[in-house]
C-alpha cells in the first residue's frame, strides 16, 4: 500500500513540476510576413507539426486533403493547418490573420500568419501591432520583392525590433549557398536604415524541414542557428516597466455612490499606493489610495497589468484621460507630425475630417499637411498630394482639441494611432507619432469685448449659417438668392457665399480634384464661421459633394447655428436644365471631375431641410425654407 501511495505522490509531484514548468515558460509573440506564396502558412504548419500538436485524426484528414498538392516526406501540405478560410484554400493565398499557439520545452509561442497579397496589407499591419519578432519569408527562387520591402518597412514603422529573414524553398534552388548569400546581402542593404535591433538570416525549407529544428545535412555550408532553437532563445524582453508611467483611463468605475475608481491597463511604468499623479490634460494633481484587481487590493501595478486606481480626491477624469507621475508628463497638443500607412481604397486627402483613436482617446482630426511619400522599395521621399492604398507618408495631423501623447520612439503604446472613417467606421490608416508641434497648443480664438453677441444685438438677428448642397442646376443659388432678398427686405443682414463667385478670388488657386474640393469647402466654412461671428446670416451655396466635408463644415461652425439644406433634384432634371452648358461639356469629356458625371455626389443622410427641386418651383422652396428656419425659431440664444 505504501508503494502505491509513494507512486501516486511521485506522480503528483511530477505533475506539479510539469505544470510549474509550463507556467514559468516565457511567451514569444511573432508573425510571419512577406510576399504571396513565399511559404508563410507552410512554415507555421511545419512548426505545429514538429511541436507534435496535431492529433492523429487531424493528420489523417490532412493527408486526405493534401492529395494532388505538393507535399514533403510526411505526405502533408502543411499550409492546410493554417489557411482555414475556404476562399484561401481555393486561391492558395492567406487573406485573414490566423493566430496559432504552440509550445516547445523552452518557450510558448503565439504566431500570426499574415496575408502576403498587397490587397490585404492592412491585415498584416494588424498582425504586427502586437508582435515581438517577425519572420520575413523570401522565396529563394524569386528573391526580395516589393511586398517583402513593404512589409519590412511597415514592421519598422510599427516598431517590431527583431527580424528573422527566412530564405524559404532553398531546396528548389539546389541548396545553393550563392543564392542565399545574395538574398541576405540585398535584404541587409535595404534594412540598414530601418532600425531593427537584431536581424538573422536562415536558409530553410519549410516543406521538407531543413534548418527548422536541427542543422540540415543538405547545407553543410551554413553555420548559423536553426529557426526553432533561435526562437526559443532570443531575448525580446520589453523595457516598458522602465519607462515613465502612462495609465490611459478606459472606464470610470462607479458601481455605487460610495466608490469611484478609474479602470485601465498600465501602458508603461510602475504605479504604487501613495504615489502622486497628474491628469495629463488638466495637470490636476491627486494621490493613489488604492490599487484594485480581480484578486483584491495590491500595493503596486506594473506595465501590462489591468487595474482600477482609486484617488484621494474628486477630480474631473473621463475615458481617454491619461494619468502620469509629476515631472514625467507626455506631450499635450492638437498637432503632431507622424508617419502614416494608408489602408483604404479611398485615398487620404489633406483637409478631410476623420476620427483619430489613440489609446482610449477618440477625437475628430484631419491631415493638415502631407509632407512627402516614402517609396517602400528605395526609402526615397517624393512630393505627394494624396496617399493611395498601401502607401506610406509623413504627415502633419491636427485634432479638434489637444490630446496627450508620446513620440513612438519613447512609448509605442501612447505614440501610435489609427484613423477611422466617420461615416462607415472603417479603419483607414495606422500611424506613429514622431513629435508634437508645440506651437499648436497655445493657439485659441482671441476674445474681444465686442463679440458675436454684441454684433447680433446691434443687427437684431440671430447669426447663423445656412448651407445649401445639391447638384449643379438643382436650384441652390436661385433659392439662396430669394432667401437673401426676403431677409434684406425685412432689414436683416445676410450674405451669400456662392461656389462660382468664391472661385474667382479666395479659391482661384484650387482645381476640381477631390483634394481641391476638400480644401475649397474647408476655406469656405472658415470664412462662413468668421462672417457669422460678425453677426451675419451667412447663406452658402456650394455643390459640396462629399459628406465628410459637409460634416467638417458643421464642426468648423462650432456653436454657430448651422442648417444643412439639401436641394434634392435628380441628375436627369439638372442635366435637362443645364443652365451653364456644363453637363454637355462634361459628357463630351471637356470637363473632368464633374459632379454627377465623372465625380460622385454623396447625398446627405440626415439634412436639416430637404427641398425637392424637381417638383417644387423656387418660390415655393424659398417659402418652405424660410418657414422652417427663420419663423419656427433657430434654437440659438443670445
Amino acid at each position: 500500500m505504501s508503494n502505491v501511495l509513494a507512486t501516486a505522490l511521485s506522480a503528483e509531484t511530477a505533475l506539479d513540476l510539469w505544470l510549474a514548468e509550463q507556467t514559468d515558460k516565457g511567451l514569444l509573440r511573432f508573425l510571419t510576413c512577406g510576399s504571396v506564396d513565399d511559404g508563410k502558412s507552410t512554415l507555421i504548419g511545419r512548426l505545429l507539426y514538429d511541436s507534435q500538436l496535431i492529433l492523429d485524426d487531424q493528420l489523417a484528414s490532412l493527408r486526405k486533403e493534401s492529395r494532388n498538392r505538393t507535399t514533403g516526406e510526411e505526405g502533408i501540405d502543411f499550409s492546410l493547418l493554417v489557411d482555414g478560410l475556404t476562399a484561401e484554400r481555393e486561391q492558395g493565398i492567406t487573406i485573414d490573420v490566423a493566430y496559432r499557439f504552440f509550445s516547445t520545452d523552452k518557450r510558448k509561442f503565439i504566431v500570426a500568419d499574415t496575408p502576403g497579397h498587397e490587397q490585404y496589407t492592412r491585415n498584416m499591419a494588424t498582425g504586427a501591432s502586437n508582435a515581438d519578432l517577425a519572420i520575413v519569408l523570401v522565396d529563394a527562387r524569386k528573391g526580395v520583392l516589393t511586398q517583402t520591402r513593404r512589409h519590412s518597412f511597415i514592421l519598422s514603422l510599427i516598431g517590431v525590433k527583431h527580424v528573422v529573414l527566412a530564405v524559404n524553398k532553398i531546396d528548389l534552388v539546389g541548396y545553393d549557398a550563392g543564392v542565399f548569400d545574395a538574398i541576405e546581402a540585398e535584404y541587409r542593404a535595404f534594412a540598414a536604415d530601418l532600425g531593427f535591433e537584431t536581424l538573422v538570416a536562415i536558409p530553410v525549407s519549410a516543406l521538407r524541414g531543413d534548418n527548422m529544428l536541427a542543422p540540415s545535412a543538405n547545407m553543410p555550408w551554413y553555420r548559423g542557428p536553426q529557426l526553432v532553437p533561435y526562437l526559443e532563445t532570443i531575448e525580446v524582453a520589453s523595457d516598458r516597466v522602465e519607462k515613465p508611467l502612462r495609465f490611459p483611463v478606459q472606464w470610470v468605475n462607479r458601481p455605487d455612490l460610495d466608490f469611484r475608481g478609474f479602470s485601465g491597463t498600465v501602458a508603461s511604468g510602475v504605479v504604487a499606493v501613495g504615489d502622486d499623479i497628474l491628469i495629463a490634460a488638466s495637470r490636476k494633481p491627486a494621490r493613489i489610495t488604492r490599487i484594485l484587481t480581480m484578486d483584491g487590493d495590491q500595493p503596486r501595478a506594473i506595465a501590462g497589468e489591468a487595474v482600477t486606481l482609486v484617488l484621494d480626491r474628486e477630480v474631473d477624469i473621463s475615458r481617454g484621460d491619461v494619468l502620469v507621475h509629476p515631472g514625467e508628463t507626455p506631450d499635450y497638443s492638437n498637432q503632431f507630425q507622424a508617419r502614416l500607412v494608408w489602408m483604404n481604397d479611398e485615398q487620404a486627402i489633406p483637409g478631410r475630417s476623420y476620427l483619430l483613436k489613440l489609446g482610449a482617446q477618440l477625437v475628430p482630426a484631419s491631415i493638415t499637411d502631407l509632407k512627402f511619400r516614402t517609396n517602400v522599395n528605395t526609402l526615397e521621399h517624393s512630393a505627394a498630394k494624396t496617399l493611395e492604398l498601401n502607401e506610406v507618408g509623413t504627415v502633419t495631423i491636427a485634432t479638434d482639441k489637444p490630446i496627450a501623447f508620446d513620440s513612438y520612439a519613447d512609448n509605442p503604446l501612447t505614440g501610435s494611432f489609427i484613423l477611422i472613417d466617420r461615416i462607415s467606421n472603417a479603419t483607414l490608416g495606422a500611424g506613429v507619432i514622431e513629435y508634437g508641434l508645440r506651437r499648436a497648443q497655445n493657439l485659441s480664438y482671441q476674445s474681444f469685448d465686442v463679440n458675436r453677441k454684441v454684433r447680433a444685438e446691434l443687427k437684431g438677428q440671430t447669426p447663423q449659417i445656412v448651407w445649401f448642397t445639391g447638384l449643379s442646376g438643382s436650384g441652390k443659388s436661385t433659392v439662396a438668392n430669394l432667401i437673401e432678398k426676403r431677409l434684406t427686405a425685412e432689414g436683416k443682414h445676410a450674405y451669400i457665399l456662392d461656389g462660382d463667385n468664391v472661385r474667382h478670388g479666395l479659391n482661384k488657386d484650387l482645381g476640381f480634384t477631390d483634394e481641391a474640393r476638400v480644401e475649397n469647402i474647408r476655406r469656405v466654412a472658415e470664412v462662413a464661421r468668421l462672417m457669422a461671428d460678425a453677426g451675419l446670416i451667412v447663406i452658402v451655396s456650394f455643390i459640396s459633394p462629399f459628406r465628410n466635408e459637409r460634416r467638417l463644415a458643421r464642426e468648423i461652425a462650432g456653436d454657430v447655428k448651422f442648417s444643412e439644406v439639401y436641394v434634392n433634384t435628380p441628375l436627369e432634371v439638372c442635366e435637362a436644365r443645364d443652365p451653364k452648358g456644363l453637363y454637355a461639356k462634361a459628357r463630351r469629356g471637356e470637363i473632368s471631375n464633374f459632379t454627377g458625371i465623372s465625380s460622385p455626389y454623396e447625398a446627405p443622410e440626415a439634412p436639416d431641410v430637404v427641398l425637392h427641386g424637381a417638383v417644387q418651383d423656387p418660390l415655393r422652396m424659398a417659402d418652405e425654407l424660410y418657414a422652417r428656419i427663420f419663423e419656427w425659431g433657430t434654437g440659438y440664444t443670445i
